[in-house]
């Protein structure tokens, strides 16, 4: 694996992505990787792009807020960028504690289930 490019295949297996997710990627402008005929190769900034991908998805960002929020590093730089990150976190966080909530919720009533068909084996 070469250190300053790396193939589709390598961009697979160091994100744990199928290549249909980079081809989408790069697709939806996300991802730009240079091309050699039809090999791909990704790049330091490309490889960079996909951390920020994959920990926004994480989140729970939509792809779009992520190419949007890309889009703010490279027309208006890093302060802006950290300027609407902190705005889309703020109106992430209430979205994520719904989900929270609604897992708690789902694990009790699962519990609740299952020691109520335990009681019935006995």
């Amino acid at each position: 694996m070469s250190e300053s490019r790396l193939t589709l295949n390598e961009m697979c297996d160091a994100f744990d992505v199928t290549k249909r997710t980079l081809r989408y990627y790069e697709y939806i402008e996300l991802l730009q990787p240079e091309r050699e005929g039809r090999t791909r190769y990704y790049g330091p900034r490309e490889r960079a792009r996909m951390k920020l991908i994959m920990r926004g998805r994480t989140f729970g960002f939509s792809l779009e807020e992520i190419r949007q929020w890309l889009l703010i590093y490279e027309d208006q730089g890093n302060q802006a960028q950290m300027a609407a990150f902190i705005e889309m976190a703020d109106r992430q966080m209430p979205e994520l504690q719904k989900q929270r909530e609604q897992l708690d919720e789902a694990m009790t009533a699962l519990q609740e289930l299952r020691d109520q068909t335990a009681k019935l084996l006995k």
